[in-house]
């Protein structure tokens, strides 16, 4: 008997040794760390876990019209069962500025907010093509250290905005999303994003290939908010949000609070409220009238930047404009706004259509820069389309 109460003795402090060894590890990580390991990877639903602004709507909110065959519409067997798959909340079809199609899922309905994780480095494009337009920002090939002196170390004084705008600003930054320690780990849960970003070498000649690093969105933001001088969501507010009449507030995310936005992930909306960007786009950047973005801007953004090698150094670069992603599907070239977990705002000018999808997964599997995926939601979005012309 005593021998059982040795043993339990021992293995009771062994375990409370290795919980201590354990707490001490955790207390040694960076906030960072301690944060990823607390919440693990990122989800749509994550508003609650950071601080935040508000994005404010206007007074008067512009309501996207039903079509004649509003969710006429049935998805088949296949069709249903792959959305449902890969747990999607919200899909979208929209014609001729109306819904043709509308679907929820797993409770979701059209007043709740999505994180539209990297859909939002387009919202950052437009704005700086409004800044620009307004003269707040002189001209896209200025340097980054024009609007930020001390961006000057080694090869960052050769960056450029333009170079920030099509990803080829060559900055060391690694676009790991399950590793701990990685520097997109350290910016999406740290409180310390302007340190971060502005302090990371450039490895890269600028300006000659295309490679996608978030971090090089948070710059632009930087850059945006010394050129205008107003916080990120304030002059969305003002620029975008307010004379898009949005239909309902939107957030966005910051790395603390009183901090700064996460200008690479962390805009918060709904899948109506997202629509209006699909629309800004196949509308040239003019909304009701009134000309938000310019146009030559706009049309340089939904362009592919194809003086830069895409991301394999083999070919001309054909699929990303200005923070802008551009899609070749059936003949089609489509722009649009892409995120993590298969967040999607897809303009189709050709059919004056948008498609939004939301949701919790997406496809691993690519084809060329294209997840499978999206191919799929654009197959079933035609059939929607194809079934009402």
């Amino acid at each position: 008997m005593s021998t059982f109460r040795h043993k339990g003795r021992v293995v009771a402090g062994v375990l409370a040794g290795v919980v201590v060894l354990l707490a001490v590890g955790y207390a040694c990580l960076p906030y960072y760390a301690r944060q990823a390991l607390i919440h693990l990877m990122p989800d749509i639903d994550d508003l609650q876990l950071f601080d935040r602004h508000t994005v404010e709507r206007g007074d008067t909110a512009w309501l996207w019209p039903h079509a004649q065959g509003y969710n006429r519409y049935r998805l088949e067997p296949e069709d249903s069962a792959c959305l449902a798959r890969l747990e999607t909340v919200s899909f979208l079809v929209i014609r001729h500025d109306s819904i043709l199609f509308e679907h929820y899922y797993d409770g979701w309905n059209d007043t709740l907010t999505s994180n539209l994780y990297s859909a939002t480095k387009t919202i950052v494009g437009l704005l700086v093509g409004i800044a620009h337009g307004e003269g707040a920002i002189r001209s896209l090939d200025d340097p980054v250290s024009r609007y930020i002196p001390s961006y000057t170390r080694g090869r960052q004084a050769q960056v450029t905005l333009r170079d920030l705008l099509t990803m080829s600003g060559g900055m060391a930054w690694d676009e790991s999303y399950a590793s701990l320690f990685s520097v997109t780990t350290h910016g999406y849960y740290g409180n310390d994003l302007y340190d971060l970003v502005t302090g990371l070498d450039v490895a890269d000649a600028p300006g000659r290939q295309y490679s996608y690093r978030s971090g090089e969105t948070q710059l632009l933001a930087f850059v945006l908010e010394a050129a205008t001088g107003q916080t990120l969501s304030e002059y969305a507010e003002e620029k975008l949000w307010k004379p898009m009449q949005a239909e309902r507030d939107a957030y966005w995310l910051l790395d603390k609070e009183g901090g700064d936005e996460k200008a690479f992930c962390c805009f918060h909306t709904t899948a109506r409220d997202a629509a209006r960007f699909g629309r800004l786009m196949l509308h040239g950047g003019e909304w009701g009238g009134r000309q938000l973005v310019p146009a030559d801007y706009m049309a340089e953004a939904m362009r592919p930047a194809s003086y830069l090698k895409d991301q394999w150094g083999k070919d001309s670069l054909d699929y990303y404009g200005f923070q802008t992603w551009i899609m070749h599907y059936r003949g089609q070239v489509n722009p649009y706004m892409r995120g993590m977990l298969g967040q999607y705002v897809i303009a189709i000018p050709s059919l004056d259509a948008i498609v939004v999808r939301l949701g919790h997964k997406r496809s691993d599997v690519y084809r060329r820069e294209l997840t499978t995926d999206i191919i799929r939601y654009m197959d079933i979005a035609m059939k929607v389309l194809q079934a009402e012309r």
